[in-house]
């Protein structure tokens, strides 16, 4: 699912919605846990997850053109982990 398709099964299930309302709702919520991740705070969403930032410290990479080796540097990188009631919503059998 796009972030246009949320925008859209929202203003869809809420007809007292405009879809210019469902649009502000959306935007403004993933800009939040945005900020807040580019603060350096988790977000928590009961039920649903937590956003985090995971280190990656320096390291030495390589280009897979050349094959020469590049120095990576340190970096956060953004991190979701699923809270227990979307894990189980999701839990089916493998076929």
């Amino acid at each position: 699912m796009t972030k246009s398709e949320l925008i859209a099964q929202l203003a869809t299930r809420h007809p007292q919605l405009l879809a210019t309302d469902a649009e502000f709702a959306v935007k403004t919520i993933l800009d939040a846990i945005s900020k807040s991740l580019a603060a350096g705070d988790r977000v928590e969403i009961r039920g649903f997850g937590s956003f985090s930032l995971n280190y990656r410290p320096p390291r030495l990479g390589r280009n897979p053109k050349t094959g020469e080796k590049v120095a990576v540097p340190e970096k956060y990188v953004p991190h979701f982990k699923a809270g227990k009631e979307l894990r189980e919503r999701v839990d089916f059998p493998a076929s």
